[in-house]
């Protein structure tokens, strides 16, 4: 199970790294999780430089893609240039988005002028893109996810493990990085959030 994490220059650390973090606890389980990327290095909005382990091309051949946020995001999404060099099949992969990110998504026409979420500052940007914007932090459409504040990105994960994997291994990695003393609390409320809009059942 192959995860593309698209990272560009000014990221948001909160996004991308959780998220990378988070489903490479499921390496035992055949998992691998990447940051792709425009170019070999990104450097995040606070001045952190990470290599990328793809080029964004290979988003195609993943079995999920995930669009991070950042505080590039508009530009990105207004680059005709970068937004040819990711192509990808809705019907066959799982795609989430993040914040600003949701821009990118919806600018490639992935979102088909579906409802979204995104953070507050992004929001307008989105809405000038025709997508009316949710004030919650997490929606799905059957194999596309919007998620909306740094936070979210906890749910965008539960969401795509329990929809591959099933329930049980959504809570099961939770549980590995929920924080000591709430970890019952923390679980139960990521899985409430995203329960309602897993459409995919693991194979």
């Amino acid at each position: 199970m192959r995860v593309a994490i698209l990272t560009f220059d000014g990221f948001n650390e909160i996004d991308s790294f959780v998220a990378l973090h988070v489903l490479n606890r499921l390496r035992p389980d055949g998992w691998r999780a990447e940051l792709v990327g425009p170019s070999p290095t990104v450097t995040s909005m606070n001045g952190v430089t990470s290599s990328t382990q793809s080029s964004l091309e290979t988003a195609m051949d993943a079995d999920v893609v995930l669009f991070g946020s950042g505080a590039g995001g508009r530009q990105v999404a207004r680059d005709p240039k970068l937004r040819d060099r990711i192509e990808l099949n809705p019907g066959s992969q799982l795609i989430g988005a993040q914040c600003s990110g949701t821009l990118l998504m919806a600018s490639l026409g992935l979102l088909d002028g579906l409802p979204a979420c995104t953070d507050d500052v992004t929001r307008p940007w989105v809405k000038e893109a025709g997508i009316d914007v949710l004030d919650q932090p997490f929606v799905a459409y059957g194999r596309k996810a919007t998620a909306g504040g740094c936070l979210s990105s906890v749910y965008l994960v539960a969401w795509v493990i329990t929809s591959m994997m099933g329930v049980a291994t959504a809570e099961r990695v939770l549980l590995s990085v929920a924080p000591v003393g709430e970890a019952d609390n923390f679980v139960h409320h990521a899985l409430e959030v995203i329960q309602p809009f897993v459409a995919v059942t693991s194979s």
